[in-house]
Parts: structure tokens; C-alpha cells; sequence
């Protein structure tokens, strides 16, 4: 199965990106110049029955404070998720100079006409006069305040993205949620390339042929829901879960966790997790990663889980023109309206 060189997890493992930031996670080189950290903290807290979950009081400040102590620099948000304002604090009050800080945020899919304006929202929220990624979070769009789909070519999108790297104001611009298709016309239709690509990736969902596109563009791939259906007691999607005989077996041999092995994985491919936790010891275990490495045979072994088992499948977005997923027979539920 497909897995980024194995000099890539040499790279890492060895240094070769120096650490400048106090951080335990090596930096990776971006193709605009700047480095992010190969592994993040990040910070969707998901759905209940009433739909979107509510960010209680402190509830996002204290991951991320326990996060920057334990030595996390990349800290993962979205306009959509309500917290910045409480990473914003979190950040405000730490020890750690904001400079060694990669805070990554994204557009609001009702703000695709006004990126600028968007970002500067954000900011505001953030406390900082920049962020270090910004990301357009879908191609698809909304009208303002609406429920109603907007149609946006994210060409235009692109544009005003290019203009608030331009501005200063990321240092960084980027991609989550686009198809291979949809890359290929941006990059042929755009004066820079998008730095980084968030797409959901996981040992169920190993999205062999998007990331070697990504590699062979030299885009970086950052994976959300890294964990996949490792922690989930049901019995649909399929293996592993947390107690697999392999995942322990390895965690064994290594003195790790069985989640530990799965993010060693997923950055010994190239790619940079961003596991979300609300719980301070798991929070300082998923980064405490850096000092073992993987066999190619083990890493063999843990890319045979790959069922292309879509975890994240928005599909009661489907009717969307830029819906980037395939379509289902019957789309979800929307749980952003609650059950």
C-alpha cells in the first residue's frame, strides 16, 4: 500500500528540520518558505442532538493551554467552531512567545465573498495580528446567515485569499475539503499554490491517490479525525479499534499507546494529525511521539486497515455544484440541525 518515502519519516525522526520553537514536534518546510509542526492540537468538539456543540466556558482554553505546555506549537481552529476567542486567551496567557505559535484557522462557509473581512473577524477573536494558516474550509458556500446554498466559484475565493497573505495577515494560505479535481483547476488558475490541504485521513481512510497528488505538488497534507473509528463501540465501521491485537502488539514493542502508534504512522507518511482532545493526559501523550520510529513492514501492516471508509461525509451538502465527496443514494441528516 501507498505511504509517503520512508525519507520523509527519516527527516523527521533525525532532525533535519531543526526545532526552533521549544516545541517537541519537528517542523516540516512548506513551499512558500514557511514550516509548520508535524503534529497539532485540534479543537471541533463535534455534534450532540441539538446539533453543533456549545463551547462551555473554559471548555477550549484549558486543551489548549495543557497543549502548549506539553509542547504542542500547532493549534488547529475554524471561524465555524466558536472557539477562537478562547484560544485567542489561552494563547494570551501562556509562556510561549505567540511567534513560536502556528495557529491555523478557517474561512466561514458563509464569508466566501468577504475572505478579508472574514479573516480580520477571526483575528479579532484570535488576540493576534496574523494567523499562520488560513484555510478555505470548503468549497462550498452559504449566504450570509442562511441555510441557502451560495454558489462561489473558489477561484474568486483563491483570490481574496492570495490578497490577505499579500496583506499580512497569513502567512500562510491553504485548502480543506477539495477533491483532486478541484486542486488541478486552482492550480492552474491561481498565482500561488496552496501551502497545505486538510482532508480527513486515518488507517480506515488512507486517501493514497489525494496525497500523492498533494506530494507530487508539493502541498502538505494536514489529517483531521486521525483516529478514524478507533475509539467508536460500534460495529460498522471497520477495523481497528483501540485494542487491536497489532496496534498492541506495536504499542508494546515501543512502550507507547495504541493512539500514539496510529499518529507515529500518519506522520512517519508525511502527514501532520491534528488529534482533538478535551483530556489533559491524552493531550500530552498523542505528542509525545518523536522518539521511536516505525519499520517500513510495520507500516506496511498498518496501511492493510485502508478500506477507504469515509468517516466525515457530509453528503446532506450534496446538491451543492462544489460538493467535493461522492454523492449518496439518500443523503445524512444535516447535525448541524440536531436530531
Amino acid at each position: 500500500m501507498f505511504y509517503l518515502s520512508i525519507f520523509l519519516a527519516s527527516f523527521i525522526i533525525n532532525g533535519q528540520c531543526q526545532i526552533t520553537d521549544g516545541g517537541k514536534a519537528p517542523r516540516i518546510p512548506l513551499n512558500d518558505g514557511n514550516s509548520i509542526p508535524a503534529i497539532g492540537l485540534g479543537t471541533f468538539l463535534g455534534f450532540d442532538e441539538h446539533g453543533q456543540k456549545k463551547v462551555e466556558p473554559r471548555e477550549t482554553e484549558l486543551p489548549v493551554t495543557w497543549a502548549l505546555n506539553a509542547g504542542y506549537r500547532l493549534i488547529d481552529t475554524a471561524s465555524i467552531y466558536g472557539n477562537e476567542d478562547q484560544i485567542g486567551e489561552a494563547i494570551r496567557k501562556s509562556d510561549v512567545p505567540r511567534e513560536n505559535i502556528f495557529i491555523v484557522t478557517k474561512l466561514d462557509i458563509h464569508d466566501q465573498r468577504n475572505v478579508v473581512p472574514s479573516l480580520k473577524k477571526s483575528l479579532t477573536q484570535l488576540n493576534t495580528t496574523y494567523v499562520d494558516l488560513y484555510l478555505i474550509h470548503f468549497p462550498i458556500a452559504f449566504k450570509p446567515n442562511s441555510e441557502e446554498f451560495d454558489v462561489v466559484d473558489y477561484l474568486d475565493t483563491w483570490k481574496a485569499m492570495e490578497e490577505a497573505k499579500l496583506q499580512g495577515l497569513a502567512k500562510s494560505i491553504g485548502i480543506s475539503n477539495f477533491n483532486i479535481s478541484q486542486i488541478e483547476r486552482l492550480l492552474a488558475h491561481s498565482e500561488l499554490k496552496p501551502a497545505v490541504l486538510q482532508v480527513e485521513v486515518n488507517l480506515n481512510f488512507a486517501q493514497n491517490k489525494l496525497i500523492k497528488f498533494a506530494k507530487d505538488n508539493d502541498i502538505t497534507v494536514m489529517a483531521y479525525s486521525p483516529f478514524g473509528s478507533l475509539f467508536t463501540n460500534s460495529s460498522a465501521p471497520p477495523p481497528p479499534r483501540v485494542h487491536d491485537p497489532l496496534l498492541n502488539a506495536l504499542g508494546e514493542k515501543y512502550g507507547k499507546t495504541a493512539p500514539q502508534i496510529v499518529l507515529r504512522y500518519l506522520t512517519q507518511r508525511g502527514v501532520v494529525p491534528i488529534p482533538k482532545s478535551t483530556h489533559k493526559d491524552r493531550i500530552e501523550k498523542n505528542v509525545d511521539i518523536f522518539d521511536f520510529e516505525l519499520t517500513p513492514d510495520e507500516m506496511d501492516m498498518l496501511s492493510n486497515f485502508n478500506k477507504d471508509y469515509r468517516l466525515v461525509w457530509p453528503s446532506f451538502w450534496q446538491d451543492h455544484p462544489y460538493y467535493p465527496f461522492e454523492k449518496k443514494s439518500k443523503p445524512d441528516p444535516n447535525p448541524f440541525h440536531g436530531s
